[in-house]
Parts: C-alpha cells; structure tokens; sequence
C-alpha cells in the first residue's frame, strides 16, 4: 500500500466512520471501503493513485446482490413461478431502485469524485449512486463473506420484499405488457420524442404506443426510466379497463 492511499484512508475516517455505522458494518479492512467509494473520475484527478477505483468491487458487488435477492425473493414467495422471480429481482436491482437506497444511506456525500464529475452534479447520479451501492455491496463480501452481505442488503429491501402486492416491486413495463397481452392485444411500443440539456444532464422524452395509438409520454433523466413512467402512466389510464 502506498503512501498516497495511507494518507487518503486517515483522512477518510471519520466519513467512513459514519457510513460504517450506517451500513450496520465495520470493516476488518478499511481500505475496502474508501476503493468502494472511489470513481473512476477521483483517480483520474490524482495521479498518485493510478487506476484506483471501485469497479471490479462494482462488477463482484452486482453478483452478489443477484445471488442475495434472488434468494430473499426465493424464501418471500416461495410458490412464484421462475418468471415472476426474475422480473421482481429485476425490478429491484436495476439501477432506479438501487439508487434510492444509495439517497437512504445518503450515500453520495461519502463518493470520492473528481472536480469535473463533482461540479456536474455526479453525487446525484442515479448512475453513480447505484454502481456506488453496488461497490459497497462487494466491498463487505470481501471483508466478512456471505452472511455480512446478506445482512445488509436484507436490511436495505426488507420493506420492498415484504409488500402485500407483489406487482409493486415488478417493474411497470413487464405490468403493462402482461396487461395488454392478458386482453389479446400486441406487446406495447416505446418511441423517443424528444431530448435536450447538456450532456451531464439531459432529458428524455418518450412515448408508449398500442396498435400505433399513443397511450402516454413522460420525461425523465434516461431513456429507461422515461419508459418507466410511461408505462406508469399507461396503466392508470387503462385500470379501469381491467376485468
């Protein structure tokens, strides 16, 4: 270990402290943590610290969380045929949802982002935050296994897996087309009408059609999330239709 990386780790305590405690996890090897938190923009940025960043604890992170709510899902609905399971799984660790838990842990004050990244608002990045959790995810299967992680994340989406209504955690997509098929119509269609803003923050415009007809449209950061609120927004206009 170098003597850049010392220097980071003592001045990263007292934050890393914080998220430890927030985490319900103490790290055996603290250093895990500040990789965890580290963006590949902050070690671009110094040059002490060549290639240092999250993103192999991100790649192993996004297995492990796979493995541990697949297995939740497997023991909340044990009787859900292997279709269902994988579109809830799906719904929960995409990024949208990963991202929210990131905002619960207020996780994006703890990041290590380089100045450009900062300054174009990186700590509010449903991108960052959900590869960030990811990250951290790793980071504790590394220092204390399995069971560790698989306390933490339970901890984290205990409430979603626990709701009444399984069709709240699937996504609004696979809601919608289930739907239309269900009443023998075509799989619904999603079309980009517009985008605009700067690269760091544009928006999205996209629109859903049934059989050529447009249902809704809805704006959002990404491409996927602005299908997402369409969908949305198709099922409540077409509930009422539903036998």
């Amino acid at each position: 270990m170098n003597q850049s990386l010392k220097k980071l780790i003592r001045q990263q305590a007292p934050q890393c402290a914080k998220l430890e405690k927030k985490l319900a996890h103490n790290f055996k090897t603290p250093e895990l943590l500040i990789r965890a938190l580290t963006h590949r923009s902050y070690s671009f940025e110094h040059n002490e610290l060549p290639g240092y960043d999250n993103e192999t604890l991100e790649f192993l992170g996004d297995a492990v969380l796979d493995l541990i709510v697949g297995f939740l899902l497997f023991q909340h609905y044990p009787k859900e045929p292997e279709g269902i399971l994988t579109k809830m799984r799906s719904a929960l660790v995409q990024e949208g949802g990963l991202a929210v838990v990131a905002r619960q842990l207020d996780l994006g004050r703890y990041i290590l982002l380089g100045r450009g990244e900062d300054n174009n608002g990186g700590r509010a990045k449903p991108s960052i935050l959900s590869c960030t959790y990811e990250a951290v995810i790793g980071a504790i299967f590394v220092d204390a296994g399995y069971e560790a992680a698989r306390r933490v994340v339970e901890g984290h989406f205990i409430d979603r897996l626990q709701l009444n209504n399984k069709t709240q955690i699937t996504d609004a997509k696979s809601r919608l087309q289930e739907l239309t098929q269900q009443h023998g119509g075509q799989a619904p269609t999603y079309s980009l009408v517009d985008s605009s803003g700067p690269d760091h923050n544009k928006s999205f415009t996209v629109s859903v059609l049934l059989n050529g007809e447009e249902l809704a449209s809805a704006t959002a950061g990404n491409k996927k999330a602005a299908e997402q609120k369409a969908a949305a927004l198709a099922l409540k206009q077409l509930s009422p239709q539903k036998k």
